[in-house]
């Protein structure tokens, strides 16, 4: 596994320099200002992360003012008391996108946020104080007790809501196997996770960088 100053160098080198991949890098909310966005934003962050997947993300986006008037605004507590006719009605309505296995879904994702808020206080509180030393295992809480949220859909719910977490896309992947740190070209077992998240650990203790940002940097290494 190389040095991450070789890996920056090299990411610098193929996009423009350092300057112009200093300005591609995103950036990591701070624990405070995930525990101050409300837990109806968690909500709606988990429902477009499970549209999105496998679909066109321009019509998800071009849809979502309509999702948010037909969940409420995403309200956990209301989403969650969806009655089984309103979820039919749901899966007739053109403001969303009608598939009724993911509206299904965003009804029990509001029930994981509302027992998330009666275990903690809240659920921003849990997202905000999760130890980024330990990302994937909050990417198997969401395996676990969300609803589609498994693999890069969950990541990218997170990146979406600024908690600091790898995204495994492809170049990602491409770019820990060249480094070493994998061999599966799709990392689910908890042995490859936990490699994963060591690297980006040792990654984070060199160069003071935000996970967030390792991943970037890590998949503008990799290609011609």
């Amino acid at each position: 596994m190389e040095r991450f100053k070789e890996i920056q160098r090299r990411a610098a080198s193929r996009h423009g320099g350092a300057r112009a991949l200093e300005a591609h890098l995103p950036k990591a909310r701070s624990a405070n200002a995930l525990r101050r966005t409300p837990d109806h934003r968690y909500l709606s962050g988990m429902t477009r992360a499970i549209f999105q997947a496998g679909f066109v993300w321009r019509i998800v986006e071009a849809k979502w003012s309509g999702f948010e008037e037909a969940f409420g605004e995403f309200d956990p507590g209301a989403v969650a008391r969806l009655s089984e006719k309103r979820l039919q009605l749901l899966a007739r309505d053109t403001r969303i996108i009608r598939n009724p296995q993911k509206i299904r879904a965003v009804r029990d994702n509001a029930s994981f946020l509302v027992a998330l808020r009666e275990e903690h206080g809240s659920a921003s509180r849990f997202f905000a104080s999760w130890p980024v030393e330990d990302i994937v295992g909050l990417w198997d809480v969401l395996k676990l007790r969300g609803s589609r949220l498994g693999g890069t859909s969950g990541q990218f719910f997170l990146r979406r809501l600024g908690k600091d977490t790898p995204i495994l896309t492809r170049d990602v992947v491409q770019a820990l196997r060249e480094q070493g740190v994998i061999e599966q070209k799709s990392p689910t077992s908890k042995q490859a996770l936990r490699s994963i998240q060591e690297a980006f650990n040792t990654w984070r203790g060199e160069s003071g960088r935000s996970l967030c940002e390792i991943s970037r940097i890590l998949s503008c290494s990799v290609g011609d």
